[in-house]
């Protein structure tokens, strides 16, 4: 039987007390009940450094070691912070009345856990206790990894029988992350389970009521996603949970807060008996091997849409180029070469079809003056001509057609990696920022230019000035994309250019000599 599906409808945007929507479950509460107001607890290895809050053992801070902050000189990326006016956190707790949840105070065994020397993993446990019923929530670190191992044992130590139930939560403002006017990326939650698969669920979504999820489930993980780094909950497979989303809403026009929850129950835990959850909490990059390491379907977090099926050996591909040229900026040079080598039957298809179609320009002009604007007769003329030289008008597109999405998968290989985040290439610092100097775009657009030239002019004049428009628009645009994708145009320009200029002079050496029918003496 297939699990049921949930509708979220718009929350209510009303701040005061929590409300909740009948229909769907979705909870609205004001701002006051988001940012905890306990005391930090570190804990950190060589990868991350959390802060654990004592109200409700909320992590409310991460941050990457290893990864700069694209806009912040000097400072590390975070993926979890309070600070100032922006919330992104996870919680957990007890679901139901027994109180144990993100706003129970807790007590920490250690002000701060951070991995010695020598040592492979450090923990840190919060530990409250409310009506004879002892939450325990031991966060645990091991080197060289991003993922946060979490235990929630829970002690029955009252007279009555519980039902238990473990709810796992991310919250975050909906700020939008990177991205420009001319490129976009998605920020916002994620679930994955195998029946119902990878799905996005925007805020604005949420809010209007149009998101469509798998509200139960026995697999899968759910996540909050942003360009290049991903938080995600994942639970053993088989475990049954439950999926929704609760909205905040905050005062002062500060940016509403969207939570991504699953509940998971424990069953009934007898007087003086125990019951516990593990789980991890993923916090780092879009690294495509660790994550499908980590659980099923967490690597389609790097959302390539429907270039994926193309798109994912690219990638492997530009990895495995990565092992022997160890610069990203010249592994995407080796891996832009190598594609057009592959691709070289179908674009010597297209070049020699534009070359001949170029030779038999000065001809076609000559039938459009001859015929003037007696449109039928030209265009036989036109087709008499391409039959006797055999051409076909659009040999020259189709084997370009059929590369585009070869090439649209790189695109979005490229856009997508987070290798390319703080990769320097040359003059460039970071491949995946804009080119500081505009180097890499003004030689696009030459490049386009120089391509415009040897393909054959179009016979509509209108039609020949857009194309030599297109380049500038191009450049333009690309002013503003991140280097390593306009290096991959580059490099693919230019090495186009090598192969019409080939393909031309292979087959521009001997022009037809069948002469013009006069069509006007009949």
């Amino acid at each position: 039987m297939p699990a049921p599906t949930a509708t979220v409808q718009k929350a209510s945007t009303t701040v005061g007390a929590a409300t909740t929507n009948p229909t769907t479950g979705v909870v609205t509460t004001p701002d006051a009940s988001v940012k905890p107001k306990g005391q930090a607890v570190v804990l950190a290895n060589d990868k991350l450094r959390l802060k654990i809050n004592t109200e409700g053992g909320v992590i409310e801070y991460a941050e990457l070691l290893e990864h700069r902050d694209s806009k912040v000189k000097d400072k590390n990326q975070d993926l979890f912070t309070t600070e100032g006016n922006r919330i992104y956190l996870s919680r957990s707790g007890l679901a139901g009345t027994l109180g144990l949840n993100h706003k129970t105070p807790f007590t920490a065994s250690t002000p701060e856990a951070v991995l010695k020397d020598g040592e492979n993993e450090t923990s840190v446990t919060l530990t409250a206790t409310e009506n004879g019923v002892t939450l325990k929530k031991t966060y645990t670190l091991k080197r060289g990894s991003y993922s946060l191992g979490v235990n929630h044992e829970v002690d029955n130590a009252s007279a009555m029988p519980i039902d238990a139930q473990v709810y796992l939560d991310l919250s975050r403002d909906d700020v939008q992350e990177d991205g420009s006017f001319f490129y976009s990326t998605y920020t916002g939650p994620v679930l994955y389970n195998q029946e119902d698969k990878f799905k996005k669920v925007s805020f604005t979504d949420i809010a209007d009521g149009k998101a469509k999820f798998e509200s139960s489930a026995n697999n899968g993980w759910i996540g909050m996603l942003q360009h290049y780094f991903v938080a995600a909950w994942v639970l053993p497979n088989n475990e049954e949970r439950t999926r929704e989303f609760k909205t905040v809403v905050n005062k002062d026009n500060q940016p509403n807060v969207y939570s991504i929850r699953q509940t998971v129950p424990l069953g009934v835990v007898a007087p003086a008996a125990k019951a516990n959850l593990n789980t991890t909490l993923y916090v780092g990059p879009q690294d495509q091997q660790v994550l499908s390491e980590i659980a099923t379907g967490l690597d389609l977090s790097v959302d390539y849409g429907w270039a994926t099926i193309i798109a994912k050996p690219i990638h492997w591909l530009m990895g495995f180029l990565h092992n022997f040229i160890p610069n990203w900026g010249w592994t995407i040079v080796a891996l832009t070469i190598l594609v057009k080598l592959v691709l070289f039957p179908l674009t010597a298809a297209s070049y020699k079809s534009m070359a001949k179609m170029k030779l038999l320009a000065p001809r076609l002009k000559q039938l459009q003056e001859q015929y003037g604007d007696d449109r039928m007769k030209m265009n036989q003329a036109m087709m008499a001509l391409y039959k006797e030289e055999k051409v076909n008008p659009a040999g020259g597109c189709l084997p370009m057609l059929a590369q585009m999405p070869i090439f649209l998968a790189l695109y979005y290989v490229l856009q997508a990696a987070v290798e390319m985040r703080g990769a320097p290439w040359l003059w460039i610092k970071d491949l995946s920022l804009a080119d500081p100097f505009y180097v890499l775009p003004a030689l696009m657009v030459i490049t386009m230019l120089i391509q415009t030239k040897l393909n054959p002019k179009p016979a509509d004049p209108m039609q020949a000035k857009m194309m030599m428009w297109m380049p500038l628009i191009f450049g333009v645009t690309f002013f503003w994309f991140p280097a390593g994708l306009v290096l991959y145009w580059v490099v693919s320009n230019i090495f186009s250019i090598g192969q019409q200029w080939y393909m031309n002079n292979k087959f521009g050496i001997k022009e037809s000599l069948i002469p013009l029918k006069d069509e006007s003496a009949k």
